[in-house]
This record gives structure tokens, sequence and C-alpha cells, in this order.
């Protein structure tokens, strides 16, 4: 878990704002790209409203995919990063997994007579998970001692179970109804043109392995997140993973690029996130030569979803909000941006509480 659980060279004019340029380059985009939606003749992104971010995104797909573009990128080079938690689904009033934990807690009370006097657990079952999670600590611990015990394969049942059929307590919405629709037009807009997309996340990489390919398309192994030590044990005669009561890796700040690099081999070209657990992600993403793409998710509509960013404890966005213009990375404002927030309820996926065969 983490507080965050993502470059346009600053200064180019990317398209002129008149309406028969602003369609030939979306046309461009949708033609010369070569993708799917262009091909159907329909609209890659049209969860977006026209305007500088949906421009941004758009170009910077043509001028690295187009044949014969001076700013080509290599087919083996098109990675692009995203964030999680804000970025691809909604992340308040607190980190879906952190409400994973509380769950677990309870479910595993009845066996810890202990938790009740210790902890963070006996706030947890108190009633105030979020004064027993707000301190890192804390939140690590209860971590630990709910994610550890189990095999891989049994941690990878509960989570599927969970996710199933946990609502958001805003909502009432599965979790995985809580999607943002303008993200998956994104991803399916840079798969279309040979990106290899991957989760880069503070939340536990077991934790999002087990349904982030059904609901956003990106299989197991292109997952990067934090992670509790594992050991190859013998448990009745059976070969498993187990996994221990130990942090092995935090993929947050600095860590980002670290658990990049360690999994892809690869600086990404394109990053995406929403706070400042995203920025050393981003920032090493649009240091990098050739076309780079930073975006930033800023959250602004408070009748949609939420406003927040400098002064939120889930999400915060400063440091990475102050350096966004110096460097040339894109902020999309979702109220002025987005002409949809969620997924539609009617093509929300089918999570199953066990692993397709």
């Amino acid at each position: 878990m983490s507080r965050s659980f993502l470059r346009i060279p600053s200064g180019r004019t990317l398209v002129r704002s008149t309406p028969f340029v602003v369609a030939a380059a979306v046309l461009a985009a949708f033609v010369v790209a070569g993708t799917a939606a262009a091909r159907a003749g329909k609209d890659p992104l049209p969860s977006w409203n026209e305007g500088p971010a949906r421009r941004a995104i758009l170009d910077f797909v043509e001028r690295t995919t187009r044949a014969g573009s001076p700013d080509r990128v290599a087919p083996a080079a098109r990675v692009a990063v995203f964030d999680n938690d804000g970025t691809l689904w909604a992340e308040k009033p607190t980190y879906v997994q952190a409400q994973f934990v509380v769950d677990r807690v309870r479910a595993l009370a009845p066996s810890h007579p202990e938790w009740r006097e210790k902890e963070p657990f006996a706030s947890i079952l108190a009633g105030r998970p979020a004064v027993a999670l707000s301190d890192q600590r804390a939140l690590v611990e209860a971590v630990v001692a709910t994610h550890a015990g189990l095999t891989t394969e049994e941690f990878e049942a509960v989570v599927r179970e969970w996710i199933a059929t946990a609502r958001h307590p805003a909502t009432g919405r599965l979790y995985t109804e809580m999607v943002y629709q303008p993200m998956l037009e994104v991803l399916d807009l840079l798969r279309a043109n040979g990106f290899r997309v991957f989760i880069v996340s503070g939340g536990g990489i077991d934790f999002m392995r087990p349904w982030a390919e059904e609901v956003y398309g990106i299989p197991p192994e292109r997952v990067v997140g934090s992670a509790i030590e594992t050991r190859y044990e013998s448990r009745d005669g059976k070969p498993v993973i187990a996994r221990l009561p130990a942090i092995a890796f935090v993929d947050d700040g600095p860590g980002k690029p670290a658990g990049i690099q360690r999994h892809a081999g690869r600086r990404p070209v394109a990053a995406f996130g929403n706070s400042d657990g995203d920025f050393e992600m981003l920032e090493w993403t649009t240091s990098g030569p050739g076309p780079r793409l930073g975006v930033l998710v800023r959250h602004t509509d408070a009748e949609r979803e939420w406003a927040y960013d400098r002064e939120s404890s889930v999400g915060r966005l400063d440091r990475a909000l102050d350096a966004a213009p110096g460097r040339g990375w894109v902020v999309v404002d979702v109220r002025r941006d987005w002409r949809t927030v969620f997924r539609p309820l009617r093509s929300r996926p089918n999570v199953s509480p066990t692993p397709a065969r």
C-alpha cells in the first residue's frame, strides 16, 4: 500500500485550435495510427471532451506510431505505465485494498482473540478503521497479518471472492464498476497501436493480479506493485509458494521506477498517474530521449466523483502538480476533460470468485 496506491516537450504547439485543424488532427490519429477504432470509423476516445489533454494523447500516439514519422518509436520500445488507485479506478474515501484489509481483519478476528486488545486491529474491530490505518506502520502491520500465511493460490482465491462482491461504501457499486471509462479508452488506444501496458501501483501486486486482466485487459505479468516475501515450500507433499509475514518491496515514489525496471526491463515512453506517489515514475519516464508523454489525472469534479489534490490524505497531488508545467506533463482536469467518469454498469466485467480455466 502507499499514499498513491502517472512529456510532451514544453512550449510546443500540438494542434492549432481551429475547428478544421482540430478535426484533421483527430482524423489523423484515427487513420494514420491504424487503430481498430479508426478502421470502424469510431472515435477512439468518446468519453473525452475536446481539449488540450485529449489532443496531447492522440498526437503522441500518432507521432510515435506512424510510419515515416521522425518521432516514431520502435514497437519493442512502446511501453506505457499506469498507476492504479486514482488513475484507473476510484481511491476515495480510502484505497480499495485498505478496505480489503479491514474486511480480512474482521474475517480472521475469531482466530485472533488477542487482536481485541492490540492496535491497529482493536480500532478496526471497534469500527474505527480510518484511525487505525492512518499510520503507515500500522497499515503495514495489518497488511502483513492479513496477507501472509496462505499460499499464493489460496490468497488469489480470497481476493477473487472478495472483489466479486465488495461494494463501494458511498456509491454501492462494485469496486470493479468504479473504473474510469476515459482511462479504459486510453488503454485500448495504446494497445491498438502496439503499446505494452503495465499497471505500476503502490497497492499489492498479488492483490491486483487476480482481477486486473478481467477489469483492465492487463495480464498478471504486466502488473507491478508492492509485495511481501514468498518462499517455495512443500505442504502435505504439494509444492507451493508460501506468503511470509515480511514486506519485500514497496512500489511507491522512487520504488516505482525500480519496479518498472525489474519487471519491464525498459524505460517507458508514457506514464499516467494522479498523485505525488507517481512523481518519480513520471520524472524517469519523461527524462528519457525521444518523444515522451507524462499525464496527471487531477480530480476536480465533486459532483460526479470527488474533488481533491493538495490537502488530501489519499492521493495527494501537490509536488507533481507544481512540477507539471515545467516538465511538460499533461494535466487532465476531470470536470473539464471527461465527458463521463465511470464505466457504464452494462459493461461491467464478470470477475468470478474462482480463476478462469
